[in-house]
């Protein structure tokens, strides 16, 4: 005889049974959610990076095991009203996006989504104001950044080789639609000044000089033979293919790619007078308004204008009465400071780095496993139009092999060659991208994360180690040239009031409307009167909006951390260290979402990255 249960064991089973199917529910959405979200953020991830080969190559090392076939990509081709299409593009992934619950997702989904989450919103405010973006900057322009791209462009396989050339045979489409686009802007009255497309004019030329690929020594023929010659000494390649492929390399780049710049020089020349601004952006429509949101999506920071004036300038004050304090201390330095560079060791690139990677051991973590380095120069044609220095990023899937590049032309031996491989390798780029690349790949973090750019604490975190590697400069030098330090010292600082102050010049530019008269009043107060220089800094800040704000203000908001940091972690330890893995282990990110991490470091603080919707 089956023996019954009580009322009280019943009320137990089916509790047991309620949280049996609460618990249930709660696995599903769990893992539910997290399915959906990866497959999303997977899907966005290879639509986004198979829209252009160029950057799916220097993403990925083998595509082959996303199964994505390079064969069959092409150049992205920009066509009439694009602009507004790519707008509604960027809404409708935010509408997507806010289709999930979060709260329901992994930590590491999470604190993807909300990446993600922020990112779109930003880019989608900032693309709201169309024909705005300038794709041919003299600076930075696709024009310039094309050439060095191929030149660098990985060669591991024949079918490499092939993807190159057609790649080459495509640049005339790529070209023309970004023509159009420009055209598009000139409709709108937002077309560069007169003396911006003279720049780009004059690049167009001498980055295809019909000289050089007549004599067979155009850098792109160079580049292209050295990479073929490697595969030979490989045996990847036979004598006779990599014949065949110079020469084709050299058919495309004479009858394709060289006409291709010359057609988009004459367009611009054509288009010269259209635009009716020489000034920065606040001389358009709207100009301001789009400022405020560029500078928000290239820089990561929430803060005002307002805000962010007033942190440049107490910085700028701060480190200018240093200076000038310095100097009454040390009136010799006065003299010293144009020499600056031969006070510090002459050494190859490669033994600096060494010596920065050992010197940064104890203020940052170790790096989990090994990453070489070369150290090439810019090619001669390039060099007007490189930046002093530059960090070629590996592919997300092999970051073993890293290349830094060097301008001779801007960049001296000694000191500055010292801080400059402290900014662009140790412990700045190269060091900040292997790092968090092993990290995201470590912690299954979503690709997706490799796609949003985050310029502000990338180049935030650079000029955060260059200014650091000052003061590892005067430790080196300490026993063997102690009155270095109070040199390096005021060099440091002499670096920081120009980065500030320049920041500064960019608000007043763009978003106040200073002109040429008002910027040359302001940089002779500050002993720089030279109207070449004066003008040369105005014309690349007008060029390049929010460029020393994606520096300085990334720098600012790295300190600002670190200041908030040590209140936090004051009672449990607060250390260099740690606080330098913290921000690696959680960026690239924006610094509203970093700042929100932050506080819940603090000790029985609990989480409050999800905001509630609405």
């Amino acid at each position: 005889m089956k023996k019954k249960l009580s009322p009280l064991q019943w009320a137990g089973a089916i509790l047991l049974l309620f949280l049996f199917i609460l618990l249930t529910l709660f696995l599903y959405g769990r893992f539910h959610e997290d399915a959906r979200f990866e497959k999303f953020a997977e899907k966005f991830f290879l639509t986004e990076l198979c829209s252009n080969p160029i950057n799916l190559h220097y993403t990925l090392a083998d595509p082959a095991a996303w199964e994505i076939d390079e064969r069959n990509l092409t150049l992205p081709v920009y066509h009439s009203g694009q602009a507004s299409e790519e707008l509604s593009e960027i809404r409708e992934a935010f509408r997507s996006l806010e289709k999930f619950h979060p709260e329901n997702m992994s930590a590491s989904n999470q604190y993807t989504y909300i990446l993600l989450s922020s990112y779109l919103h930003a880019a989608a405010e900032c693309s709201s104001y169309l024909y705005y973006d300038e794709p041919f900057s003299p600076s930075s322009g696709a024009q310039s950044n094309l050439p060095v791209l191929l030149a660098e462009y990985r060669l591991s396989s024949p079918g490499d080789i092939e993807n190159y050339l057609s790649i080459l045979a495509q640049i005339p489409a790529y070209l023309e639609g970004l023509t159009l686009y420009e055209q598009e802007k000139a409709d709108c009255g937002l077309f560069m000044s007169d003396s911006c497309a003279d720049k780009v004019i004059e690049q167009c030329a001498a980055l295809m000089d019909k000289q050089a690929l007549a004599s067979d020594s155009h850098f792109l023929e160079i580049t292209f033979a050295k990479r073929l010659n490697e595969l030979l000494a490989q045996n990847l390649i036979e004598e006779t293919e990599a014949e065949y492929w110079c020469a084709e390399n050299k058919r495309l780049l004479t009858s394709v790619v060289a006409p291709a710049y010359d057609r988009l020089a004459n367009e611009l020349t054509l288009l010269k007078g259209s635009g009716v601004n020489s000034q920065g952006l606040a001389g358009f429509e709207y100009g301001r308004e789009y400022y405020q949101a560029n500078l928000r999506l290239i820089t990561g920071s929430y803060r005002t204008i307002p805000e962010i004036k007033q942190m440049l300038s107490g910085d700028f004050e701060k480190n200018y009465v240093s200076l000038i304090t310095l100097l009454r201390e040390e009136p010799a330095l006065n003299d010293s400071l144009s020499s600056v560079n031969s006070a510090f060791p002459t050494l190859p690139p490669e033994k600096i780095l060494a010596v920065l990677q050992e010197m940064t051991a104890d203020d940052y973590p170790a790096l989990p496993l090994p990453a070489d380095c070369t150290v090439k120069y810019v090619d001669k044609a390039l060099e007007p139009y490189s930046a002093p220095a530059f960090y070629m990023i590996p592919p997300m899937d092999d970051t073993k092999e890293n290349t830094i590049y060097i301008n001779r032309l801007d960049t001296a031996e000694g000191l500055s060659l010292f801080t400059t491989l402290a900014h662009e390798g140790y412990p700045g780029h190269l060091y900040q991208t292997v790092y968090s690349s092993y990290y995201q790949q470590a912690s299954d973090a979503s690709p997706v994360r490799n796609l949003l750019s985050y310029g502000g604490y990338i180049e935030g975190w650079a000029t955060y180690a260059e200014l650091h590697s000052y003061d590892y400069a005067i430790q080196l030098m300490k026993e063997s040239h102690p009155e270095t330090g109070a040199l390096y010292l005021a060099e440091k600082l002499n670096r920081q009031i120009q980065l500030a102050l320049y920041s500064m010049l960019d608000i007043l530019i763009h978003y106040e409307g200073a002109s040429y008269e008002r910027v040359y009043e302001i940089l002779s107060k500050m002993g720089i009167t030279d109207e070449t220089s004066v003008r040369n800094v105005y014309e690349y800040i007008i060029e390049e909006p929010c460029n020393y704000l994606k520096y300085y203000l990334g720098y600012l908001e790295i300190e600002a951390l670190k200041e908030r940091a040590e209140a936090l972690w004051q009672e449990d330890g607060f250390t260099l260290r740690r606080f330098h893995t913290f921000l690696l282990n959680n960026g690239p990110a924006d610094f509203k979402t970093l700042s929100r991490l932050l506080e819940t470091t603090r000790p029985g603080r609990k989480s409050y990255l999800l905001e509630k919707k609405n």
